[in-house]
């Protein structure tokens, strides 16, 4: 067994509940496992692969084509876009931190059986070279019936900086072309195919092409309605103001993604984005969650 996998399984590993398994493209990875929901995460990015509550069909989707290696980002799961969501000339699109290790700074379970792992990465002379501020960030993953995520920002150093982030979550729907989100009407957004041509939103969003969006000033919760399923996926949060609704259709070529792979995903990420920036003095600190029920 390689060694680091071995201490982490000394320190943090839960007998019956959490372990850590070396995954594709040896990319170090948390398995859970409970009576609850089965879940993985992979350290690189502290990203989440799959959640999956006890009794239903997987919620997360993750592209039969992504890749696993060292330094490269996953297509699928919940990528976690900080300290900028987007893209930037020159510089790694949707922020550094989805392709770098993440350390364990603790795992448990709690008293109704779901797993805690907290996750963290702080700054150092690479982050540096890309974004010259000191920070600590923490992942928080509470994995049962239900899903939480909460990213905690901190300024570390003695300059104030601003950030935008997201929990990118990719969802698994049966056709996206009988699958609505509920939530957003009457919110403004921008229009990332039109672009970024301001619209509003009437009734519930529908899918027949190419829906990139940033629905902005809104803190409500989204429900996925997937029709052939016959369930709805309930996204709610706090310390967003903005949510992004994207699916890329048919016409979008990902080397990571599999043809016709649109049809079973949808993201409705809970962020801060577009003119939804996050200003921290030093010494401050934010918190973005996302709860996933079903």
């Amino acid at each position: 067994m390689n060694p680091s996998l071995d201490m982490l399984n000394r320190q943090f590993a839960l007998p019956g509940a959490l372990h850590f398994v070396n995954g594709s493209g040896d990319l170090a990875v948390a398995e859970i496992q409970t009576p609850l929901a089965s879940a993985r995460v992979a350290l690189q990015g502290a990203h989440l692969l799959a959640w999956q509550p006890a009794g239903a069909t997987p919620v997360i989707w993750l592209s039969q084509a992504a890749m696993f290696a060292p330094g490269t980002p996953v297509r699928g799961g919940v990528p976690v876009c900080w300290p900028w969501f987007g893209a930037r000339d020159g510089l790694p699109a949707h922020g550094f931190v989805r392709t770098r290790m993440w350390q364990v700074r603790a795992a448990s379970t709690d008293e109704t059986g779901q797993v805690v792992l907290r996750l963290g990465l702080q700054d150092d002379a690479d982050t540096r070279a890309l974004w010259d501020h000191a920070f600590d960030l923490e992942l928080v993953l509470t994995v049962g019936t239900t899903l939480g995520m909460t990213l905690i920002s901190r300024n570390t150093g003695d300059q104030p900086f601003t950030l935008t982030d997201a929990l990118h979550t990719y969802f698994c729907v049966a056709d996206i072309e009988r699958t609505t989100v509920q939530g957003l009407d009457g919110c403004d957004y921008l229009d990332k195919v039109q672009n970024f041509a301001w619209a509003r939103q009437s009734g519930p969003v529908e899918f027949a092409d190419e829906t990139d969006r940033i629905y902005v000033d809104t803190t409500a919760d989204c429900l996925i309605e997937d029709q052939v399923q016959r369930r709805s996926i309930r996204v709610s949060k706090r310390g967003s103001s903005s949510t992004v609704v994207w699916n890329p259709w048919r016409d979008k070529v990902f080397a990571d993604m599999a043809a016709g792979e649109y049809q079973q995903m949808l993201c409705v990420e809970t962020c801060n984005a577009g003119p939804d920036q996050v200003n921290l003095t030093p010494g401050q600190s934010h918190v973005l969650t996302a709860h996933i029920s079903l």
